[in-house]
């Protein structure tokens, strides 16, 4: 009878007890965003890039979880609070006639990254689906079995996007929350699906088009700090063309794939003093800003709440 492994990073059917196994030793690490495994070097900053991170040891499989779990950091004791000194009542400031510029309201949190493209709804029937091909399909991950017909198959998934908050762990999709990773992992789906998902869509012939990639920013009084998450961009055809209000894009993989779109800029930049980059998974763009203005968006027709977010401080009056 087949017997699930229990290792992180593998979680396959067996049947051989002996057959090689690829998996993480080490517990999860979530550090300020980052997220990898304590057994390897590599960290990510979205979930999904988390799972896909490649196992890093063979061994043979186990029914048993045998993860070390950290002890729990001590927790010293805190002294009580000091009471409070009352405060004294404000002096009123005399109005000097002299307008005053308006007060920007507190720092807005930096914007949501883009979302990460949607994984197909079916499996490419002219595909062959290998006999160890686990579900993609968050919080399934059945194994294939080609005993049983495609129909008959219950993939019962999460389709919402993980969520971590104040230690707390789920899904956007249903409202259980649990306080321990390997917990989350076991979450059983909210959804049921007829057929479980495998392979996905056969790559089209010739180059692939990517339709659209995450991105995050972060700013200075000077510049805007973007990062293109995009893997495997060939380095030597890599073409990002600036100009005062717009960069347009033309990101050749060397995996076949292609990456091509033109951000029209929520303000105007300097082209001649900005600049990029690439990187081993994204490209870093450094663009100058034409102006000194806030930026509460990367792209003109990106929504913000009207908000700006004020760099330095208020001018005296």
């Amino acid at each position: 009878m087949a017997s699930k492994c229990l290792h992180k990073g593998c979680g396959k059917e067996f049947t051989d007890a002996d057959e090689p196994c690829v998996y993480h030793p080490g517990p999860p690490v979530f550090h300020e965003g980052q997220k990898g495994w304590k057994c390897c070097k590599p960290r990510v900053l979205t979930f999904d890039e988390f799972l896909a991170i490649p196992p890093c040891t063979t061994g043979t499989h186990s029914t048993v979880d045998d993860t070390p779990v950290e002890p729990p950091k001590p927790v010293a004791e805190e002294p009580a609070p000091a009471p409070a000194p009352s405060p004294s009542p404000a002096t009123p400031v005399p109005d000097s006639g002299v307008p005053r510029p308006a007060i920007s309201p507190a720092i807005a949190p930096p914007p949501a990254p883009s979302p990460a493209p949607e994984e197909p709804d079916s499996d490419d029937p002219s595909l062959e689906i290998a006999a160890n091909a686990t579900c993609r399909r968050r919080g399934c991950n059945k194994g294939y079995d080609a005993s049983i017909a495609r129909e008959a198959e219950k993939c019962l998934h999460h389709p919402g996007h993980p969520i971590f908050h104040e230690g707390s762990k789920g899904w956007s999709c249903c409202k259980r929350r649990v306080l321990e990773f390997d917990e989350f992992l076991n979450l059983p789906g909210c959804v049921e699906k007829t057929k479980h998902l495998f392979i996905g869509k056969g790559k089209p012939a010739g180059e692939e088009k990517v339709e659209t990639v995450r991105n995050d920013f972060y700013q200075t009084s000077s510049s805007v700090n973007v990062s293109l998450y995009l893997k495997k961009i060939d380095k030597a055809q890599a073409k990002v063309e600036f100009s005062a209000t717009a960069i347009t894009l033309d990101l050749p993989t060397t995996d076949n794939k292609r990456y091509t779109d033109t951000y029209q800029l929520f303000a105007p930049i300097d082209p001649e003093k900005s600049q990029f980059r690439v990187l081993g998974t994204k490209l870093e763009l450094t663009l100058v800003k034409g102006d000194g203005t806030s930026w509460p968006v990367l792209r003109s027709d990106d929504k913000w709440t009207g908000e700006r977010i004020q760099i330095g401080n208020a001018g005296r009056v």
